[in-house]
Parts: structure tokens; sequence; C-alpha cells
């Protein structure tokens, strides 16, 4: 069997995976996921399962696979050099984040979430970074179209999607206890530095993305794939649960937007509500 066959083999099968499994993937393990980690934070689960950082690690990864199964058929060199560009950038920025407190604040992980680099940074910090670029890409060509032909309303607009997501993410993490702020910010414990620091990393990163990956082929892709957008779908009801469970009420409303703009894209719709719909 030829390299090239043997990569379709693997692509069909994971499309296989995904597709028969939607709803497990985009809706129960979000759910649990929550249920989990804010019995963590809350102190009903024995030492060895609260905040347990494998459990974490395996269950984002599978939350992960529809991004995965969407991404892989468009991975060729060049787009494989941006991820990498990618992954270099995110762990970078993070050990200088933790190192100097620039562009972030200062903040510290005071959970381990999955093996810990130099005992700072989460090795599988582009697990939880890279998605968060991806995922808000996607969203911006579906729901600007033509627009997005133009890349002075392309890149800021997928930017700032990418902060957005993270006006939900970072309450919600330091509401659970997975870092905290040395200067608590009064936006539930995230200080604005914060933001400003993700308009520089967004802006990046979204460059880089932008570069690295071909846009009508992405289009195409969203096109055939149904399941492309899932993981975000996961992290609406994840993270819109957790803010909620805390009385958070502003990230989850903003949570709550970022399904509405699903359920505008056609992306957050019950067949991902039905079991195995592939089936």
């Amino acid at each position: 069997m030829s390299e090239a066959s043997a990569r379709a083999r693997v692509e069909r099968r994971l499309d296989e995976l995904v597709a028969g499994h939607r709803f497990e993937i985009a809706v129960v393990f979000p759910i649990v996921g929550a249920v989990l980690l804010l019995a963590s934070a809350w102190g009903w689960l024995p030492e060895p399962l609260a905040f347990n950082p494998y459990l974490v690690l395996a269950g984002v990864a599978v939350m992960r696979l529809p991004l995965i199964a969407g991404l892989l058929p468009l991975t060729d060199r060049k787009a494989a050099v941006a991820v990498l560009a990618l992954v270099a950038y995110a762990f970078a920025i993070e050990f200088v984040g933790v190192a100097t407190g620039w562009p972030y604040g200062h903040f510290e992980y005071l959970v381990e979430l999955g093996p810990m680099l130099a005992g700072s940074v989460p090795l599988g910090l582009p697990v939880f970074f890279l998605p968060l670029v991806v995922n808000s890409y996607l969203l911006v060509l579906l729901l600007f179209g033509r627009h997005t032909r133009r890349a002075v309303v392309r890149l800021p607009a997928v930017a700032a999607v990418v902060v957005w997501m993270d006006v939900v993410l970072d309450p919600g993490a330091v509401a659970l206890g997975f870092w905290a702020y040395d200067a608590a910010g009064a936006y539930y414990g995230v200080p604005l530095s914060n933001y400003l620091g993700w308009v520089l990393s967004a802006t990046v990163s979204v460059a880089v993305l932008d570069w690295g990956f071909d846009r009508a082929a992405l289009r195409d892709r969203l096109t055939q794939c149904p399941f492309f957008l899932d993981d975000l779908v996961s992290f609406v009801l994840l993270w819109g649960a957790v803010n909620l469970a805390f009385g958070q009420l502003v990230p989850a409303l903003a949570a709550g937007l970022l399904g509405v703009a699903l359920v505008e894209t056609d992306r957050f719709d019950f067949s991902v509500l039905r079991r195995n719909p592939a089936r």
C-alpha cells in the first residue's frame, strides 16, 4: 500500500469514526467533562480523580477529534509547517508569560493540565490553544462568506472571535482554579492585560494559519464535512455550563452567543443531537 493510499484510508476511517459518534463526542464528553471539573473544584471527587491531568487531557483529545478529522485531508507540507510554527509559538509565548507576566499579566498554573514542561507549562498546550484559532477561522469563513476574500476583513474578524472565545474560557478556568493572576482583574478575576495579550497572540496566530492553509480548500471541506465545527459545539457546552455553575453570567452569555452563531451557520443543529446519525 502506498503512503498516499494509507493516508487516505486513515482519513476515511477517522471521518467515519467521528461522523458515527457526533453526539457522544460533541455533547456527552463536554457535559461529562463539565460535571467532573465542577465536582473536582467543589471537592466532591476523591484525590486520585479530582482534576486528574490524564483524564483532563484524554477528554480534551476526544473533543478535538472532529477538528483533527476535518483538517487532516487539508494538511499538506505548507499547512504542516504552519501548524508546527503555531505549536512553537504557543509554547514560546506561554513560557514567556509564566516567567515574565508579558503579555497576559503575571499568572501561574494551579492545576496540572497533563504533564508539565519545566514544571510550569502543560505539554498539551497546543491541544488547548490551536483549536481556539482554527475554530474561530472556520466560524468566520461561514459567517462572513464571500467577504472573507479580503484579508482586511478576514484577519481582524478571526482575531476578534479568538479573543471572544477567551472571554468565555478564562473566567471559567480561573473559577475552576486552573490558573490565577497575581493582579486579579475586575472581570471574574481576569485582568485587562490578559485580553490585550490575546489581541497580540490572536493576530500572530491567525496570520500564520491564514498563510498555511488554502482558504478555498477549507471552505470546500466545511461544505462537505458536517462535523468540522463540532469541537466548537463542545466548547460552548463545556464552558457555558462551567460559567453558569459559578454564576458568571457574562461569559455564559458570551458562550451562548457563540452557540447562536453556530446555529446561524447551520452547524449547531439537531443532527448533532441524534445518536450516530451516520448509521
